[in-house]
C-alpha cells in the first residue's frame, strides 16, 4: 500500500477568475511568501533514513581500492553501497548518451563526482560515517584547458568518446571572398567563465520502497520522464515499477534536467526496505549539477564602410567537463545563433564542445546562446566604433526580419519586429543624473568609496535572438488530461499533466488556459507525477507553448463533448452553442444553461497531445536545416554608473523591450523579464564558479555572488505583442531571451563610460581599471 510522505504534493485549486491576458494570483504566491509550501527538501516519513553521498576531492585519479568496513559497523547506519551495488546499468546520461556513472568505478573526472552512499538515521551519523570510508586513488594530471583538449593531438583522451563531443560547422557563402571585399574588418577574442544556476531550493527528495518491488519518488525535477528513462536501466527495474511525483521545486534554471540524487537515494531504500531522503547541502550543490558552458570565442567581421555586414568568421570553443549532459544541443544552439539575428551573406562558424576535467556543464537558462550573443554584440559594438555609427543605427542596417533567413538557412515565420524594438529602446526616457549627494546610488554604495569623483556614466545596448522549444529533429510535445465534472453543485475541471512547475508560474497558466477554453471558474491542478504521458522539460521556454497547448487542446475537446450533451438536451446543433461564464448559450437566442445542469453526473474528460511543427537536424557539414520551431527577441538598453579609478560598477537602470506574441499573464511575464534580467547582470558583473587546476574555490554562496535586491535597479518594460501564427493563443516563449541581451547591455554600457575594450565576462574590477 503507497503512504505519501508528510507535506506530499496536493491538488492546487486556481483561485479566483482568469483567463489568457489576465493576471489571477498564483495559488502557491502566499504558500511561499509566509514559508508554508512544501519544498522538496521539506518532505517526511515516518522511520526515514537519510542519505549521504561521498564525492572524489580529486578533479581525476584512478580509483585503487575502496574499504567501506569501518563506515558499515558505525552505529546507525544502514547501509554502504558502491559501484558493486548498483542494480542494473552503471551508466546513465541525457540526450541518449549514458555515460556518466552512476558511482565512479575505474576514474573520477571531476572534483565531486559520487564514489559511495551511506544511508544513516540521521545526517550527522551518516556524514560521520561517509568521512569513515577510505578511497585509495592514484592522482592523475587533469586536462583543464579546453583548447588543448580540442586541438592538441598529442593530448591524452578525459573521455573514452574522444575529447570533441561535437563540431558543428555552418557554412553560406564564401568568406575568403567577402574579406577580399571588405572596407571594414574587426575581429575580437571574448571569454565567459562559468555560471551557476543558483537556484534557492538544493537538490532533495525522497525514495520509498513499495510493496512491488518498485520505487516511489519524490523529487524536485524539470523533466520526470527523462529521469525515468535514466533511472529505470540503472535500478533494474521496468519504467512502470518507478512511480514519480513532482516535490515543490525551488528555482532550476536548467540544472535540473541532469539527475542529481534520484538514483542514489533509490537505491538506499530498496537496499534498507525504508524511505531515504537526501538532501544536499549548499556546497554539495555546487558539485551536484551541472553549470552554464564557460566559452572562448573568436569573431571576425568585415562590412562596407556604411556598415552592412559582408560575412562572419567565428569559432565558438565550449567546455562541456567530464560528462556529456546536453553538450551535444548547447553546441547546436551556440552554431545556429552564433551571429544573432543579423543578416549576413557569408558565414564560417565552427562551434565545438570539448571534454575536460573541469566541472560539468550542461543547460542553463539560455542554453548556448548566451555565450554567442555576448561576443557578437560586442562585435556590433566595434563595427559601429569602425564605421563611425551609433549602436543602434548599426544593428537595424543589419537586422532580420520576418522572412529573413537565419544562419542555418531557416526562414524567419513570424513578425520579427528588431528595427521598432531597437527604436522603441533609444527612444525610452533615460534616468535622471547621477546625484553625488545620496551615497546610495553611488557606486560602492553606502561604503562611500566615492563621492562623485571618478564616476562617469555610460550607456548600452544588446539584442538577443533565442530559440524556443526544443529543435533539431526533436519529436517535442506535451499531454494534458482534462477532466469536467459537477462536485459539490459547481461545475469543476481537474488538470493533469507531467509538467513541472519550477517557480515559473505554470500551475497558474493552465488554469488560465483552462477558464478560457471552458468558461467554468473553479479550476484544479492536479500534481505533476508520471501517470500521465510526457510533458517535456521545464526549459527552452517551452511549457506555455507546450503544456499550454496540450491543455487548451484538451479542454477544446472536452468542450466539443458538453456542447454535444447540450445539444442533445436543447434539440439543437453544436455548432449553435458555446461556453461562456459556466454556461452553454445559444448563439441565436443567447440564451443560457448552467454547466452544472448540462453535465449533471456526467464526467467528460479528454487526454491529447499537443505537437509543435516538425524542425530538422543541422546538416553536419553545411549547418543548414530549419532547426526550430520558433525564436524570440529581446532588447536590452542598460545605464550605468561606473568608478574608473576603483573599478567599481552601479547599474543605473535596465530597459527592456520584447515582443511576446501574446501576453498571457502580464504579471507573471514582467517576472520572467526581470529575473532573465537579474541572471543577465550576474553574468555581466559578478557570477563566476572559480576553477583552478579543476578544483572548485568558491563553492558557496558567500563566495559565488548572485544579485540581490540592491544590486538591481529600476527596470523600465515595453512589451510588445506580434502574434506567431503557428503557436498556441500566438506566444512567443519569454523566459530566457532578457538573459541573453541583458549580459552585452551592461558590458557594452561599461566601455561606454570607461573606454575600455572590456571582452571576458564577469568583469572584474582590474578589468574595468584597465589593470588586468
Amino acid at each position: 500500500m503507497r503512504t505519501a510522505p508528510a507535506r506530499a504534493p496536493r491538488e492546487i485549486a486556481a483561485p479566483g477568475s482568469g483567463g489568457v491576458g489576465d493576471s489571477p494570483p498564483r495559488p502557491d504566491g502566499t504558500l511561499k511568501v509566509r514559508g508554508e509550501f512544501a519544498y522538496s527538501s521539506d518532505l517526511w516519513m515516518d522511520g526515514m533514513l537519510w542519505g549521504v553521498t561521498l564525492r572524489s576531492p580529486h578533479p581525476r585519479a584512478r580509483i585503487v581500492s575502496i574499504d567501506v568496513s569501518e563506515a558499515l559497523t558505525h552505529p546507525g547506519v544502514a547501509a554502504v553501497l558502491t559501484h558493486e551495488d548498483v542494480p542494473g546499468s552503471k551508466h546513465f546520461g541525457l540526450d541518449a548518451i549514458p555515460d556518466q556513472p552512476v558511482l565512479a568505478f575505474d576514474e573520477v573526472r571531476h572534483q565531486g563526482e559520487p564514489v559511495a552512499l551511506v544511508a544513516a538515521d540521521h545526517p550527522e551519523t551518516a556524514r560521520r560515517a561517509m568521512e569513515l570510508i577510505r578511497v585509495g586513488y592514484e592522482v592523475l594530471e587533469p586536462l583543464t584547458d579546453a583548447r588543448r583538449a580540442a586541438f592538441d593531438p598529442s593530448c591524452p583522451p578525459v573521455h573514452p568518446r574522444g575529447n570533441i563531443t561535437r563540431h558543428q560547422p555552418v557554412r553560406v557563402g564564401d568568406v575568403d571572398a567577402a574579406r577580399a571585399r571588405a572596407e571594414v574588418t574587426v575581429s575580437g577574442e571574448y571569454r565567459i567563465g562559468i555560471q551557476d544556476q543558483a537556484f534557492l531550493g538544493p537538490e532533495s527528495g525522497l525514495a520509498v520502497p513499495a510493496e512491488d518491488g518498485g520505487i516511489d519518488l519524490y523529487v524536485a525535477t524539470q523533466w520526470m520522464h527523462n529521469d525515468l528513462k535514466q533511472i529505470a536501466p540503472c535500478l533494474g527495474l521496468p519504467e512502470e515499477l518507478i512511480r514519480m511525483t513532482l516535490s515543490g521545486v525551488g528555482g532550476a534554471f536548467g540544472g535540473r534536467e541532469d539527475l542529481s540524487m534520484q538514483i542514489h537515494a533509490a537505491m538506499l531504500a530498496l537496499r534498507t526496505g525504508r524511505p531515504v531522503k537526501i538532501v544536499y547541502n549548499r556546497q554539495e550543490s555546487f558539485f551536484g549539477h551541472v553549470h552554464r558552458h564557460p566559452a572562448e570565442m573568436r569573431y571576425e567581421y568585415g562590412a562596407t564602410r556604411d556598415g552592412r555586414l559582408l560575412y562572419a568568421d567565428v569559432e565558438i570553443l565550449l567546455d562541456g567537463g567530464a560528462y556529456t549532459s546536453s553538450t551535444t544541443n548547447v553546441v547546436g544552439n551556440a552554431a545556429s545563433l552564433g551571429v544573432g539575428p543579423y543578416a549576413i551573406p557569408n558565414l564560417r562558424i565552427d562551434a565545438y564542445g570539448v571534454y575536460t576535467n573541469n566541472p560539468p556543464c550542461g543547460a542553463m537558462r539560455g542554453f548556448g546562446a548566451v555565450q554567442a550573443c555576448f561576443a557578437y554584440e560586442s562585435m556590433m559594438d566595434r563595427l559601429a566604433h569602425a564605421c563611425g555609427l551609433d549602436p543602434v543605427t548599426v544593428r537595424q542596417v543589419n537586422a532580420l526580419s520576418e522572412g529573413g533567413v537565419l544562419a542555418t538557412g531557416q526562414v524567419v515565420a513570424a513578425p520579427l519586429p528588431m528595427v521598432e524594438m531597437l527604436q522603441r529602446a533609444r527612444e525610452l526616457p533615460m534616468p535622471a543624473p547621477l546625484d553625488v549627494t545620496d551615497p546610495r546610488g553611488l557606486p560602492g554604495g553606502v561604503s562611500q568609496t566615492t563621492h562623485g569623483e571618478g564616476v562617469r556614466r555610460g550607456v548600452g545596448y544588446g539584442i538577443g535572438l533565442k530559440n524556443i522549444c526544443f529543435s533539431e529533429g526533436f519529436d517535442d510535445f506535451s499531454t494534458a488530461r482534462v477532466r469536467l465534472e459537477v462536485i459539490g453543485g459547481r461545475a469543476t475541471a481537474l488538470v493533469h499533466t507531467a509538467a513541472a512547475e519550477v517557480g515559473q508560474g505554470l500551475v497558474t497558466i493552465q488554469a488560465q488556459v483552462v477558464r478560457t477554453e471552458l468558461g467554468v471558474e473553479r479550476v484544479v491542478i492536479q500534481p505533476a507525477d508520471n501517470r500521465i504521458g510526457d510533458a517535456g522539460s521545464s526549459s527552452a521556454s517551452r511549457q506555455s507553448y507546450m503544456t499550454g497547448g496540450a491543455v487548451m487542446t484538451a479542454c477544446r475537446a472536452v468542450r466539443d463533448r458538453v456542447l454535444a450533451l447540450a445539444a442533445a438536451r436543447l434539440g439543437t446543433a453544436p455548432g449553435d452553442l458555446f461556453l461562456a461564464g459556466g454556461e452553454v448559450v445559444s448563439t441565436a437566442t443567447g440564451a443560457g444553461v448552467a454547466v452544472e445542469d448540462v453535465l449533471g453526473d456526467a464526467v467528460v474528460e479528454e487526454t491529447r497531445e499537443y505537437h509543435h511543427a516538425p524542425t530538422e537536424e543541422l546538416d553536419p557539414v553545411t549547418g543548414q536545416g530549419a532547426s526550430h520551431t520558433q525564436v524570440a527577441l529581446c532588447v536590452h538598453r542598460a545605464v550605468v554608473d561606473v568608478d574608473v579609478e576603483l573599478g567599481l560598477v552601479k547599474v543605473v537602470e535596465l530597459a527592456a523591450v520584447q515582443d511576446v506574441g501574446k501576453i498571457l499573464n502580464r504579471v507573471s511575464l514582467e517576472g520572467q523579464i526581470h529575473g532573465g534580467t537579474a541572471q543577465g547582470l550576474g553574468l555581466a558583473l559578478m557570477e563566476e564558479i572559480q576553477v583552478r587546476d579543476g578544483l572548485v574555490l568558491n563553492p558557496s554562496f558567500t563566495d559565488y555572488l548572485i544579485p540581490t535586491i540592491l544590486d538591481m535597479p529600476p527596470m523600465r518594460l515595453d512589451i510588445l505583442e506580434n502574434p506567431d501564427p503557428r503557436a498556441p493563443y500566438g506566444l512567443r516563449g519569454a523566459g530566457e531571451p532578457p538573459t541573453l541581451s541583458s549580459t552585452p547591455a551592461i558590458v557594452a554600457a561599461v566601455r561606454d563610460a570607461t573606454g575600455l575594450d572590456l571582452t571576458r565576462i564577469p568583469l572584474r574590477p582590474e578589468h574595468v581599471t584597465g589593470l588586468a
